[in-house]
């Protein structure tokens, strides 16, 4: 949870700022009239210089993912038990780079990367994240990796069917450092 406040707390105060400017009124509580349009930008920063997503291995200043495995699990089978839809099961290993104070765990990759399966011609369709695909880390999955250490971890994401490729983006709050595909069929 700390570490997804970390990430939190900078927007939120980005967005706080630009809305104070946004106000064309100096009255306190004035209602907007009708058909005003309120515009917040919030600037795009640029990834980090030395970031880099390729051939499934995320590095950041802070870790390296590398994934190792991954598989389409159908309703039922072994590591999609309790679904109700196919999932897509990565497998992967997290590297704490020790270079930050901050706490590091396999959840990390929640934060790193998003997970869209193109199949809605209008909008993006980001995947939810699904149960835990394999039981060998279901107590090791949130415990905090020590500085140079490496762990294993798996990760699934409900798939909206198995034949349309998913696209695993790695970044942080839009900043897109790459991108994987995975072709399901």
């Amino acid at each position: 949870m700390k570490n997804l406040l970390a990430l939190v707390a900078p927007l939120a105060l980005v967005i706080a700022l630009t809305l104070t400017g946004c106000g064309a009124s100096t009255t306190p509580n004035a209602a907007p009239s009708t058909g005003t349009e309120v515009e917040v930008e919030v600037p795009k920063e640029e990834a980090p210089a030395g970031d880099s997503f390729v051939d499934g291995v995320l590095t950041t200043s802070d870790v390296t993912i590398r994934v190792t495995d991954s598989r389409v699990i159908p309703v039922g089978e072994v590591g999609n038990e309790y679904g109700d839809v196919p999932v897509l099961a990565i497998w992967y290993d997290i590297t704490n780079l020790g270079t930050s104070d901050r706490e590091i765990s396999p959840m990390e990759f929640i934060f790193s990367f998003e997970a869209f399966q193109d199949t809605d011609p209008n909008r993006e369709n980001t995947l939810d994240v699904a149960s835990l695909p394999d039981d060998a880390f279901l107590e090791t999955q949130t415990e905090n990796i020590k500085a140079g250490g490496t762990v294993a971890n798996a990760i699934a994401y409900s798939l909206d069917d198995t034949t349309t490729p998913v696209e695993l983006v790695a970044g942080r709050m839009g900043d897109e450092i790459g991108r994987m595909t995975f072709n399901l069929s």
